[in-house]
């Protein structure tokens, strides 16, 4: 049981990190792809059907 004491700041910290590190992608913008949006609702490359020859 003393292994909690080591094991659960630990977690802790580490989910803060990864939730900084999820805010500071936000913030910067990364998720954000307007451009490639607007062309891929217009172009039939990606489309949901098998090709028909």
């Amino acid at each position: 049981m003393e292994v909690l004491v080591y094991l659960i700041p630990i977690s802790l910290i580490l989910g803060v990190l990864g939730l900084g590190a999820f805010v500071w992608t936000l913030r910067s913008r990364q998720y954000d792809d307007p451009d490639g949006d607007s062309q891929r609702i217009l172009s039939d490359q990606y489309d949901d059907r098998p090709k028909q020859d």
